[in-house]
């Protein structure tokens, strides 16, 4: 008897160990995908510098994506990542002005995703991390009756060019997507 418990209890541990590796390879794509992100119109970013309130700035991008900075003047923010970022405005700021500046760019508000076709209430919708295509579509008030789950279609700029992607209900929302869920036939 105590040989089975002893299997069942290994069998257990390593059911856990596998469900966690799972959780946090999901997590980590999803942290890598945002690692990756480019800014563009309509986030709203936080530009501080440690120790300089009036070099510190919140403002959401145009649709020109360019920000009127202190001593920089206009710097376009379009396209780039956080970290290119706080690199040139750390750049733009060292020397000159200061000495050693530590700048801090995040995030507060994306820009929104969109979601048509075989939804209740297709639209747009602000963008939260760890957004799935199921979760989109839960917050478009679900699917419709003749929704297709295996026709989905995500369309994304990658490096300005925008790319056809043909989506499964897990895959992952970046902020700016299209998704278009399509209709089966019966």
């Amino acid at each position: 008897m105590t040989f089975k418990l002893s299997s069942f209890v290994r069998y257990l541990a390593i059911l856990v160990i596998g469900l966690f590796t799972v959780c946090n390879s999901v997590q980590a794509q999803s942290n890598a995908d945002l690692s990756q992100y480019t800014l563009g119109s309509g986030d709203v970013v936080q530009i501080t510098v440690f120790g300089q309130e009036d070099l510190s700035v919140q403002t959401r991008l145009s649709n020109m994506g360019a920000i009127n900075y202190p001593f920089l003047g206009e710097v376009n923010l379009v396209g780039l990542s956080v970290n290119e970022v706080e690199s040139m405005i750390d750049t733009g700021l060292r020397g000159d002005y200061l000495v050693n500046p530590s700048v801090s760019v995040t995030v507060l508000e994306y820009r929104p995703f969109f979601i048509d076709g075989a939804v209740n209430r297709p639209g747009g919708y602000p963008y939260q991390p760890g957004l799935s295509v199921n979760k989109a579509a839960a917050l478009a008030g679900g699917y419709t009756e003749r929704a297709s789950r295996d026709k989905i279609i995500i369309v994304r700029k990658v490096s300005g060019v925008e790319t056809t992607i043909e989506a499964l209900v897990s895959d992952t929302i970046l902020p700016g997507d299209i998704v278009t869920v399509q209709e089966r036939f019966f």
